[in-house]
């Protein structure tokens, strides 16, 4: 039978499993027997950290350190290759002591020195659309000893600790990566809990214990190999067959249902569920001249059916989302639904006719093939449909591998496209910040002053993310105002393994990344 195990429930279920017998996860046993397979559909499109803003984070995380990350259970930044504070009381000092003994995998040491180098490369490339754009307050880094480095900043900035955690900031050995352009050897030099021992691109990454790692993560395995799959359906079916031990991204919502069902061919399988962060949004594109009419915006917010979509595409692994802030975040609203409420083809052709557009308005819109899950095409297909049905708008859909559909936002090339947001840190302002200004993540400008130069600024002086509220609520009206922005739904997340598998209830850390050490293989039964 398919077992269904929440992250709730998990610590409680895990001390059933113990109590009853049923078996234990060690990390006696050969090699072989406690290698990892896990299955994916989101593959790195790049392996240099000064490159990637996206789901290539994922491999990142278990090959590099950070200055602080995300213990398992953590919700905050915690020490990783340092011990890091705010030396003031205004957040434009953060100082991090390097712990001693680190190195890379080549023996070269890790010191104060690699780390400013490793933050400075990011700036100096400068990728379009790439990880810069999180480090907006960084002004100037200081190497005040061997193992201390001091970030000053040019204003306020409490989130900064969160952004060091993400693996965009990743330590990088100066020997091996350039200073002003990226590495393309396709090798990683990292002082992380595994070795990169190979890399295929879109096939397959192998994973081996690093032998003189120094960090918080306790490895409950030998090594993972990492397969990418195109498609999710051939990675069920490996999963089925055993040919992988556990999937993360990339099952659809009708294959979660599937897999939930008790037939003989779930049989020995698990699944873990949790509460995702992750959004999913369209994007307008402000230089294209139909989706620049604010009334053509509005009128597609009026028409999407949020409910209809998450019940016929998603099947309950999604709910409708109405707030670019999702649940569980400080400062999650409501404010779209407050604004337009249901789906109402009325009230949208008075939007188009007040603004004297009588005919159907044709428009392209675009999402990713590979990134976000097979389900991503029947979403666009359901968004057609609906917005169809209304008589007001003929919609073309396009769909691109990521790599060239990346390419393609960043250079404004898409009237409508689909995106999907996984949180760089559990806080508001991952959620607002990166999509505004004249250079963010959507490849097209977004400029609202008030929300830029005077809210933001605000909320980052307060240490305390929970008393930030009042000012993301005030950003999320503007937007609401401006429909530049539509979120549509927020997801959950889903670790399937073997029932041999233990430790996907703690593999996802608040950035939706998974922490591969955390997996591991049950040795009695």
């Amino acid at each position: 039978m398919f077992n269904r195990t929440s992250l709730q429930a998990a610590a409680a279920l895990a001390s059933i499993s113990l109590l009853s017998g049923c078996g234990v996860f060690s990390d006696s046993g050969s090699t072989e027997e406690q290698r990892i397979v896990v299955g994916t559909t989101s593959s790195p499109t790049t392996l240099d950290p000064a490159a990637a803003w996206d789901n290539s984070w994922e491999l990142f995380r278990n090959v590099f350190q950070t200055l602080v990350a995300y213990p398992t259970g953590s919700a905050s930044p915690k020490p990783d290759a340092a011990d890091c504070r705010f030396k003031d009381d205004d957040s434009r000092l953060f100082e991090c002591k390097v712990h001693d003994g680190l190195t890379f995998t080549n023996g070269h040491k890790l010191d104060a020195k690699a780390v400013k180098y490793s933050i400075e490369r990011i700036r100096t490339i400068d990728v379009e659309a790439g990880p810069n754009g999180m480090l907006g307050s960084l002004d100037k880094i200081e190497v005040t000893d061997a193992n201390t480095v001091l970030f000053r900043l040019n204003k306020p900035d409490a989130t900064f600790p969160f952004i060091l955690a993400t693996p965009a900031m990743s330590i990088v050995d100066p020997a091996e990566y350039p200073a002003d352009k990226l590495r393309e050897d396709g090798k990683v030099t990292g002082s992380g809990p595994y070795v990169l021992d190979s890399y295929k691109e879109g096939d397959k990454a192998e994973l081996s214990s690093y032998d003189n790692y120094k960090g918080f993560a306790d490895r409950k395995n030998a090594g993972v190999t990492i397969r990418y799959f195109k498609e999710s359906e051939p990675m069920v079916a490996a999963l089925r067959k055993k040919e992988i031990d556990a999937t993360y991204r990339g099952l659809t919502s009708a294959e979660v249902v599937d897999l939930e069902d008790d037939k003989p061919e779930n049989k020995g399988l698990q699944l873990v569920e949790s509460t995702g962060s992750d959004i999913r949004y369209l994007v307008f594109n402000s230089k294209d001249k139909t989706a620049a009419k604010l009334p053509v915006r509005r009128a597609i917010a009026q028409l999407v059916d949020r409910d209809r979509l998450v019940n016929n595409i998603y099947q309950g692994t999604a709910e409708p989302l109405y707030s670019m802030v999702p649940k569980g975040i400080a400062g999650h609203t409501t404010k779209f639904f407050d604004r337009f409420g249901g789906p109402d083809p009325d009230k949208a052709e008075k939007i188009l006719r007040d603004a004297g557009i009588t005919e159907p308005v044709a428009m392209d819109f675009w999402y990713a093939t590979d990134r976000y899950g097979s389900g991503t095409a029947a979403e666009f297909a359901e968004i057609k449909k609906q917005l169809e049905e209304s008589g007001l708008f003929k919609i073309t859909i396009h769909g691109k591998p990521w790599k060239e559909f990346q390419a393609g936002f960043q250079h404004g090339e898409y009237p409508v496209y689909g995106r999907g947001w996984f949180p760089d840190f559990p806080d508001p302002d991952n959620f607002i910040a990166p999509f505004l200004g004249k250079e963010n993540v959507l490849g097209t400008p977004y400029i609202n002053s008030r929300i830029t130069d005077e809210l933001i600024p605000k909320s980052r002086r307060d240490t305390d993310r929970a008393a930030v509220t009042d000012e993301f609520t005030e950003a999320q009206e503007i937007m609401v105002q401006d429909v530049r922005l539509l979120p549509v739904w927020q997801g959950k997340l889903y670790v399937a393994a073997g029932e041999d598998i233990g430790g996907g209830e703690r593999a996802l850390d608040p950035q939706t990344v998974m922490q591969l050490w955390e997996l591991s293989r049950r040795t009695s039964w």
